[in-house]
């Protein structure tokens, strides 16, 4: 389409922010996206309570278990009292069998909480893309958009199934068994946690630069999947072009940047695992030798076996919380960039005139509940108006078209014609100026009726996975299949149809690439038909196919356009003969207006382009 060239996104790869250096912006802070994520648990207290108190008993009967080794061996295995040792083995039989059947209960129930607190997420994800502007989806592909509901809510899943119980799991048994050390031995206790706290300290020091590795991992594969999805949809041009090599150049630098991102994030994650493990093998050698010297002067061999199996367990959690901390990072950063867009700001709409329907004919209703007859008188006055506040792109424009009237825009590349019409259905507010819909400004306006009363023709046609019926009624969902058939014939695309293998049930995929470009120009121009809107926007629909389907596709518009207010994007300049003015746009200005006979009489701008001394570009 014409006129994007002053909107292209800015930014890094994938319109994802770059600071001065080429860094990534600073992530927000932990603290606030963790509290974002428990707003949504917060509808299943009763079953997070519930998975709390069975993290509890089973941790409780881990550290139990434990300490039985102490009367174990003091009271039955040194006296030698083997019936005894038979029930204390039997009681810690089923000590640990409860904490196993707590383990499980607690695991399945997170994965229901989990799963169905992801797909909370992302049907907010979902929803709230709906209601953003086109502005928004004009800086960002939408590879790094479809990134936040795949990489970021997968990492999201992980961490809300597996990472958090283990990490409550983990802190628990960290306490509980701290706790038991204290009573058996203090004095190898102050040892063993002189060593964690070396390991606390190295924990901290390399969980923060993991963060931040991982926040710029997932930065990384937004930019490269907005990429190939790019250059996937862009292989005809890219093979016509011979532009092979320069695609390959590009996905070389953004895939170089993934792997350079993830390396860092990996180093970092991979070393805490290795150190923690060698940090508790030496705990556990120290004591061994202090507890040995201690055993031998008070007998007490129980105790030593009891604080040996602590000095196992104490280190064990807090090896799972580094491995889970990981998880954790990466679920962050990837919640932070989904609340990032489900906090954006959504698309204003203060309007309270409603536009509607009633039977053959269209009204606006007002605030009170009139309703007055809707002609599709549109007018533009003084509008000035930029993608960017900073570039303006219209300036100072004024213009009207009356009801059945037909206004057709001519002008090069970036004269600003699709960005009158995209004005009209408030796809971008103005700078300046107003428009008004028969007498009303369109901010006035509800969004949604406004533009349910603008049928809109596309050069860039595109049709959903559906029937050929669907495709059509996609511009009305009440319209009955009368009304679809209707629509067809009145487009001219009813013959081609009826020869499809299931006719109006034909299913369509893959936007409707088993057709020729022609027959979906067709089916676009029967969905603006079956939506029977008072207004038209006609943008350069016959530019992309070829003379005889463009005669075809012209004669089904003509029927399309009788008694309505149409405004034409002209591609070819003998399409808009008729039309009742003609205006002719250079640098977001009119610099010509007339009919056609006036305009050639002119000699001006619309002359030099129809008698072929200029072109348009």
């Amino acid at each position: 389409m014409a006129d994007q060239s002053s909107r292209r996104p800015q930014g890094g790869p994938g319109g994802g922010p770059r600071g001065a250096r080429g860094g990534y912006q600073k992530p927000k802070a932990l603290l606030p996206t963790i509290r974002k994520l428990l707003r949504y648990l917060a509808p299943y207290r009763v079953q997070l309570v519930l998975v709390l108190m069975m993290l509890v008993t089973s941790s409780a009967c881990t550290v139990l278990g434990s300490y039985l080794l102490k009367p174990l061996i003091n009271d039955y295995i040194l006296p030698g009292d083997f019936p005894g040792l038979a029930r204390a083995l039997a009681l810690m039989g089923c000590v640990y069998a409860l904490g196993a059947a707590c383990s499980f209960g607690y695991a399945r129930l997170m994965v229901h909480i989990s799963q169905t607190t992801v797909a909370a997420i992302r049907r907010d994800l979902f929803t709230k893309m709906q209601s953003l502007p086109l502005s928004f989806f004009d800086t960002h592909t939408h590879g790094e958009l479809m990134s936040r509901f795949t990489n970021d809510m997968d990492t999201i899943s992980e961490a809300l199934n597996n990472s958090m119980g283990s990490v409550i799991s983990s802190s628990l048994n960290f306490t509980g068994t701290v706790i038991m050390m204290f009573v058996l031995s203090p004095l190898l206790s102050l040892i063993t946690f002189g060593v964690i706290a070396v390991m606390l300290l190295f924990m901290r020091f390399i969980g923060g630069r993991s963060r931040r590795g991982f926040i710029a991992q997932q930065k990384a594969l937004g930019a490269v999947n907005g990429y190939i999805e790019e250059m996937t949809e862009g292989q005809k041009v890219i093979k016509v072009f011979n532009h092979e090599e320069a695609a390959i150049a590009g996905f070389r630098e953004r895939n170089e940047a993934y792997r350079a991102a993830a390396t860092r994030a990996q180093i970092f994650a991979g070393i805490l695992m290795p150190v923690m493990g060698n940090l508790s093998h030496l705990n556990y050698a120290l004591i061994c030798c202090v507890g040995a010297l201690h055993a031998i002067g008070t007998g007490d061999l129980g105790s030593l076996a009891a604080f040996l199996q602590y000095t196992r367990q104490v280190s064990m959690p807090l090896t799972q919380i580094s491995q889970q901390v990981n998880v954790i990072l990466s679920a962050t950063a990837g919640a932070e960039r989904v609340f990032e867009i489900l906090e954006t700001a959504p698309e204003i709409d203060a309007g309270k005139v409603t536009l509607e329907k009633q039977g053959s004919d269209w009204v606006w209703k007002k605030p009170d509940g009139e309703t007055v007859p809707l002609r599709g008188d549109v007018r533009f006055y003084d509008v000035v108006f930029g993608y960017d506040p900073r570039k303006t792109v219209l300036h100072h424009v004024s213009l009207f078209a009356k009801p059945g009237q037909k206004l057709a825009f001519v002008g090069s590349t970036g004269a600003g014609k699709t960005t009158i019409t995209s004005l009209i259905n408030r796809f971008y507010e103005i700078q300046s100026g107003s428009i008004t819909y028969d007498g009303i400004d369109v901010r006035e306006i509800e969004k949604a009726s406004l533009r349910r009363s603008l049928g809109v023709v596309l050069q860039d046609t595109h049709l959903f996975t559906g029937t050929v019926a669907e495709n059509i009624r996609y511009g009305r969902p009440e319209a009955t299949d009368a009304e679809v058939r209707s629509a067809a014939r009145l487009a001219g695309a009813d013959a081609f149809i009826r020869r499809l293998p299931q006719g109006y049930d034909t299913v369509l995929t893959g936007d409707g690439g088993s057709l020729s470009q022609g027959e979906r120009q067709l089916l676009n121009i029967a969905r603006a038909a079956c939506a029977d809107p008072p207004v038209l926007i006609l943008d350069e629909a016959t530019s992309s196919v070829d003379t005889h389907t463009e005669l075809l596709i012209q004669s089904a518009m003509d029927k399309l356009m009788a008694g309505r207010t149409v405004f034409v994007i002209a591609h070819r300049l003998s399409t808009i003969r008729d039309a009742k003015a003609i205006l002719v746009l250079e640098g977001g200005e009119i610099i010509e207006r007339g009919d056609h006979e006036e305009l050639l009489a002119q000699k001006g701008r619309y002359y030099q382009l129809y008698t072929g001394a200029a072109e348009l570009k």
